[in-house]
């Protein structure tokens, strides 16, 4: 597996990713009427974008950047997305790995995660593994497809 940015050329496998994982509805907060010029805006105008190839293609990727500009833009945050297919292989562990360093290397001093999911058991364990506390609960702030309303974690670490 390699780690690189994001080309043009990444785009379609990207999206398709995207959307199988979103259509799922147990771990990221987009539904399925997400349209293709929202994810374009949203992976690859504001912050940047990363994806993880093997030779299957594409089987990950993730977005990093300030968490809020100005005030705020000392600490970074990060979306990640791993091909359901391909989970357990440590794909998400590397994505996480490699952003940490790419926000070091750029000046962050913390990396937080706005919206985690409480019952994405598998990335909340990776992440606490990985130095990130959780800071707050939203309270019912996911509405999961199989479990309802459930809650989502806020989670810092320092760089």
């Amino acid at each position: 597996m390699h780690i690189r940015l994001a080309a043009a050329a990444d785009f379609d496998a990207m999206w398709a990713l995207f959307q199988s994982v979103i259509a799922r509805a147990d771990a990221l907060p987009f539904s399925d009427g997400f349209t293709v010029e929202a994810f374009r805006s949203h992976w690859f105008t504001t912050q940047t974008s990363h994806v993880a190839v093997t030779e299957a293609g594409v089987v990950g990727m993730y977005k990093m950047g300030a968490n809020y500009p100005d005030l705020g833009d000392h600490v970074a945050s990060a979306t990640y997305v791993v091909d359901p297919a391909a989970q357990g292989q440590g794909i998400g562990r590397a994505l996480v790995e490699h952003s940490l360093v790419q926000a070091r290397s750029a000046g962050f001093l913390a990396m937080q995660f706005n919206y985690v999911v409480s019952t994405n058991a598998p990335a909340v364990a990776l992440y606490r593994k990985l130095g990130f506390v959780i800071v707050g609960t939203l309270p019912k702030a996911f509405r999961h497809r199989g479990l309802g309303l459930v809650d989502a974690y806020v989670m810092h670490r320092f760089l």
